[in-house]
């Protein structure tokens, strides 16, 4: 299943057309903050999936029925560039437990390149219902890379990926992928063309660059 939030009228769209503005985009602060509040909505929505139990609270006045979530989702996001993003859905999973991926392209001199996993730090992923974030979703590879080191911890009972901009390939390939998996795509857009480069167009450029600085590759 694949949820596209962009396609509706709503506030969301003000926020994902700041992220794709170049002359926005300079003020990084606000790219961080924009991010944020993209991945606060993502996390709203994901929530209305979410299993729920009936509890009581108690007021100062009396005694109130409420249906709260029965467990707290598992958030991923690869570094760096989903860390604000993950921030904006950590907002509203406020009580939920976190794993960290470090994952990169790494280039040739023909530009061609592979994805290269380095690290992951995260608690068992056995039965949980698990939100990994990455900005962007070209080829998947990154995600797809992320998502199986996870895994060597445990499958989820449930996989909600989450991506701001993607591309049909990307989308394509984690459907291939984790056929068998019970998982739902949320994504912002959806641009259609990929570039030699595999960068999405067109796209906002490259969202950990924009969100912390240049770096050397």
């Amino acid at each position: 299943m694949v949820r596209v939030l962009g396609k509706g009228n709503s506030i969301f769209n003000q926020f994902l057309s700041e992220v794709r503005d170049q002359h926005i985009q300079k003020d990084k602060l606000r790219f961080r903050r924009n991010m944020e509040r993209l991945g606060e909505i993502f996390a709203y929505e994901i929530s209305k999936e979410l299993q729920y139990k009936e509890e009581e609270v108690v007021t100062p006045l009396g005694t109130a029925k409420m249906h709260l979530l029965e467990e707290q989702p598992l958030l991923a996001t690869i570094l760096r560039a989903g860390l604000p993003f993950h921030q904006g859905m950590l907002n509203y999973f406020d009580r939920a437990n976190n794993a960290f991926v470090s994952v990169y392209r790494k280039y040739d001199k023909d530009e061609d390149f592979v994805i290269k996993l380095d690290y992951i730090s995260s608690p068992s992923t056995k039965d949980s219902v698990l939100i990994i974030s990455d900005p962007m979703l070209a080829t998947g590879g990154s995600l797809i890379a992320s998502i199986k080191g996870l895994a060597e911890k445990g499958k989820p009972r449930h996989l909600h990926i989450v991506s701001v901009l993607a591309s049909n390939e990307g989308i394509d390939n984690l459907k291939k992928t984790f056929s068998k998996w019970k998982m739902t795509i949320w994504i912002g857009a959806i641009d259609d063309e990929l570039t030699a480069k595999a960068y999405i167009v067109p796209g906002l450029g490259d969202a950990g660059d924009l969100a912390y600085g240049n770096k050397e590759d």
